[in-house]
């Protein structure tokens, strides 16, 4: 008789009526024993009818389990299920994502048996059956070099020893014993937190392309820019709870967003008379360069993948940098505004 590990699948998830039955579905269709998995899918409050479709699939299911997730937010999703999974190994999917094997359970058991690492990390292209040419543009934008950091294999097809940092997703049940759980105050970026501490305690982690998860891009530049600003804040917080995570990467995207607003600023200042006109020309210099750049990546992109997303392409890459650079600022000023009160309350008290 067969012998496998036992694998707890965490979905934490907010209002995804419209992906969570395909995912559920993928996932109880794998090729691995039901008694050997479980599914918790941890809602935090959803008003749609993401918990009704859970239950269905449920009735029919025992390995799917709907749990509250009080915190709302993915990290306490995250660890709502790591705490009430009973598995030797956890992996983490969101709700909106396509599997696009139904031997992933199996795989990831046999890289973590093969490899006998901690921890496995995953490639997450934005590249599920369906979409758009929008979204399509969206997933070549972040998957190109200044769409996405440099350092980050999530959307390569690496294989290998890697540092967990920007893609683990998987984890013995050990690790939490070792480095905790994920950190509740991120709303963002949790993953990565957690990651870099599951790095700085030593442990390792595998990369395998069998492991690829498919990810669903924004459908617009709206949706993009308020994942991208949410990215920010978490980049942010990041770097205040661990300095030593500073980065170019993490500080390209405040700066230009400063200088956007700097020089929209400064437009205005002209066009009232207050400023001479040549004071502009630093500006326009700057986003000269920005803009040439920015057609290089277009290009070398669209050669390779088709010219119907060059009319996409800029304003993706500018809603990218723009909104990770402004959610960076808004964390920044937001909680060097909460240290200057918490002093003010203790300078009172004195």
């Amino acid at each position: 008789m067969e012998t496998l590990p036992f694998i707890t699948v965490v979905i934490p998830v907010y209002n995804e009526e419209r992906f969570i039955g395909e995912t559920l579905e993928q996932l109880i269709h794998q090729d691995y024993p039901e008694a050997a998995y479980e599914i918790l899918v941890c809602d935090g409050g959803s008003t749609d009818r993401t918990r009704e479709s859970v239950r269905e699939i449920a009735a029919g299911h025992p390995a799917v389990r709907l749990l509250d997730n009080p915190g709302r937010r993915s990290s306490s999703g995250r660890n709502v299920g790591f705490k009430s999974g009973r598995g030797d190994y956890f992996v983490v999917i969101d709700g909106h994502c396509s599997i696009p094997s139904v031997t992933l359970l199996r795989d990831i058991a046999a890289a973590f048996e093969k490899s006998g690492a901690d921890a496995l990390g995953r490639a997450q292209p934005l590249a599920p059956e369906g979409i758009s040419v929008f979204q399509r543009a969206v997933a070549l934008a972040r998957a190109a070099r200044i769409g996405h950091g440099g350092d980050s294999l999530i959307y390569s097809d690496h294989a290998g020893f890697i540092s967990p940092v920007s893609n683990g997703a998987m984890y013995r049940k050990e690790v939490f014993g070792a480095v905790g759980y994920v950190d509740e105050l991120f709303d963002a970026c949790e993953d990565v937190e957690f990651n870099y501490r599951v790095e700085k305690a030593g442990l390792t982690a595998f990369m395998s392309p069998e492991l690829a998860v498919l990810y669903y891009p924004r459908e617009s530049l709206g949706g993009l820019y308020r994942q991208m600003r949410r990215y920010g804040e978490g980049r942010c917080r990041l770097w205040r709870k661990h300095p030593e995570t500073l980065s170019l990467n993490t500080l390209v995207p405040p700066v230009f967003a400063g200088a956007v607003l700097a020089a929209c600023c400064l437009a205005v200042a002209v066009t009232a008379g207050l400023l001479p006109a040549w004071t502009l020309w630093p500006a326009v210099l700057g986003f000269g360069a920005y803009a040439l750049l920015v057609a290089i990546q277009t290009v070398a992109s669209c050669r390779e993948a088709g010219w119907r997303y060059a009319r996409y392409l800029p304003g993706i890459f500018f809603v990218i940098h723009f909104g990770l650079g402004i959610g960076f600022l808004k964390e920044f000023f937001a909680g060097a505004g909460k240290a200057r009160a918490s002093r003010g309350r203790e300078q009172g008290h004195a």
